[in-house]
């Protein structure tokens, strides 16, 4: 009965931190929502797998946030590109917000159907997860929010393969490209100081 509780209550804090990476524009919030969305990826992982493998998953998404915002600390302070945009733009992300959380309520009993055992709030935040970081990679072509949207996504799948399979090679390979897609955001970010880092 706790379990489930803490888990429904991860379930929110993800829909929590997730909408908070597409509604703030400051990066310091963003990554700070980014590690907080990794504390919720680590307890529903933690239901299938082995705490030293959903640690794994935490230090992991915690070192990609940590190597981009070692990389925006040394960049100098550029003008928001599209901030002028941003008013509008608001009212449209709060309503995809809500389009991703109904998707999350009506896929979620399914997915259990389908694969049972996984948990009702393990799929739901599984999903909730990749719609938003889908929805994040839809509206913008600036570096750090691709970065943190493919993020996003990757800890949703991430979530929803840890209840089928607990393969540590496989786990691995989810480490080793979380870690590819920070240094890769951090390198890209470096590469192009034109770009708003926002």
């Amino acid at each position: 009965m706790i379990t489930s509780i803490v888990s429904w209550t991860v379930v929110a804090g993800l829909l929590i931190t997730s909408a908070g990476l597409l509604l703030y524009r400051d990066w310091r919030w963003g990554l700070g929502f980014l590690a907080g969305q990794y504390l919720g990826v680590f307890w529903l992982v933690y239901q299938h797998w082995p705490l030293g493998m959903a640690a794994a998953k935490l230090v992991t998404g915690w070192m990609a946030a940590a190597s981009i915002g070692m990389t925006l600390l040394n960049l100098p302070d550029r003008p928001e590109s599209d901030e002028k945009y941003w008013t509008q733009g608001r009212i449209f992300r709060i309503f995809m917000i809500g389009m991703a959380a109904l998707l999350a309520i009506a896929v979620a009993p399914r997915l259990e159907s389908v694969l049972p055992g996984i948990g009702i709030p393990v799929s739901m935040g599984g999903v909730l997860l990749v719609a938003m970081g889908l929805i994040q990679l839809g509206m913008t072509s600036q570096i750090l929010r691709v970065i943190l949207g493919l993020l996003t996504a990757l800890s949703g799948f991430e979530i929803l393969y840890a209840a089928m399979e607990g393969s540590i090679l496989v786990a691995a390979l989810l480490v080793v490209i979380n870690l590819g897609l920070g240094l890769t955001g951090a390198y890209l970010l470096i590469s192009s100081p034109e770009e708003p880092s926002a």
